[in-house]
């Protein structure tokens, strides 16, 4: 069988690595992959990528949608290409990741996936695919996106739109776009991103539940000198790792978390950008994104407690990343992140620093008794 996958970027971020490793997995199977990207690549030299467009086009891409608010709608002559390679290819699956990033053409890609007659599958890994702007709404506790968004309430954050609001035509143009698409299987990693799927208009498509796994090789408990390098070995470390940290990340939970913790805690938060490394306290060791999968293992497992603030996830792989590593895991209560300790190990607790301390508190005092 020949597959292609299609993603944002390639072996980069939780749904890149997850692309790449069902690649990866098919290969040795026999079959042949190839992963369509069209942004960053990292870590893939073992497998075949495609890149669809340049730097150049997804800059000119979200440049378009800053102005228009189509995210979706650019890239329309690297679609035009990469489509005609798909057809010399001629892949028998093709398996869609995030389709959102600034990189293709939805319109071009859909209307060549209602007539290709493959078998079609499409991993959600958010909630873009049915909103009219946003790729999540539990925070603002926004439901527009059931029976047809309009002035949508962020328009200002990812996709941003600096001048229109085209959250209503989208909605529109993506039903008509998303709906009635023979042979395809839509699959969620999670119940909680299931049940919302189950009341957008990609109700009537067949819906698979698949948690996402970790590579076993890499996550697994891996001895560093992590805690020597920071004079850490008297200490107990609460850690946090987002690929980006805002509010809805659980940012301000953390530095609050941080106030409430015991002399003898240190926390470590990785992935922050540069402006927040500088503006975070100097207790608090910040640290930026890291794409070397082993030094995340280690920092993994040199902590005691995984701590995921965030109040909008469709799975958390951090979360499970972090277990994997012997690392138990305190998350909220109301996200994909409670069914992940759930099913693993860990605790859910109501939002709150003073929450997120008790179950810390619990963790580390039964780690060590």
């Amino acid at each position: 069988m020949k597959y292609l996958f299609i993603n944002s970027v390639a072996g980069f971020g939780s749904t890149g690595r997850l692309a790449a490793e069902q690649c990866r997995e098919l290969t040795k199977a026999g079959h042949a992959c190839v992963l369509a990207f069209g942004r960053e690549e990292v870590n893939c030299q073992d497998i075949r990528t495609v890149r669809i467009g340049t730097p150049r086009d997804y800059k000119l891409h979200g440049l378009r949608c800053r102005l228009l608010d189509d995210h979706g709608f650019g890239s329309k002559a690297a679609t035009e290409q990469f489509l005609a390679w798909v057809r010399e290819y001629d892949p028998d699956v093709i398996w869609l990741h995030n389709i959102h990033g600034y990189y293709i053409h939805i319109g071009l890609l859909f209307g060549y996936l209602r007539t290709c007659g493959k078998k079609i599958y499409w991993t959600l890994h958010d909630c873009w695919s049915f909103t009219g702007h946003c790729t999540h709404f539990t925070y603002i506790k926004c439901d527009k996106w059931k029976t047809g968004c309009k002035f949508c309430p962020q328009k200002d954050r990812y996709p941003k739109s600096l001048l229109l609001d085209g959250s209503r035509r989208n909605y529109r143009r993506k039903k008509a776009l998303f709906t009635g698409i023979p042979n395809l299987t839509i699959i969620v990693p999670s119940q909680w991103l299931k049940s919302r799927v189950e009341e957008s208009f990609l109700k009537d498509y067949p819906l698979e539940v698949r948690y996402n796994r970790v590579d076993p090789e890499v996550f697994k408990p891996t001895p560093s000198k992590f805690r020597n390098k920071h004079g850490f070995q008297r200490k107990k470390i609460v850690l946090g790792v987002a690929s980006v940290w805002d509010d809805r990340k659980g940012i301000k939970d953390m530095v609050a978390l941080w106030l409430l913790l015991p002399k003898n805690y240190r926390m470590v938060l990785v992935g922050l950008s540069p402006a927040q490394i500088k503006e975070m306290p100097k207790e608090i060791l910040a640290l930026p994104r890291t794409n070397s999968m082993k030094e995340l293992a280690q920092i993994y497992t040199a902590a005691d407690v995984y701590v995921s603030p965030s109040t909008e996830e469709s799975f958390g792989m951090t979360t499970l990343e972090a277990i994997s590593c012997g690392t138990p895991a305190v998350v909220y209560q109301g996200t994909a992140c409670e069914e992940v300790v759930q099913t693993y190990g860990g605790i859910a607790v109501p939002r709150g620093p003073d929450n997120l301390l008790k179950a810390i508190l619990k963790l580390t005092k039964e780690r060590y008794t």
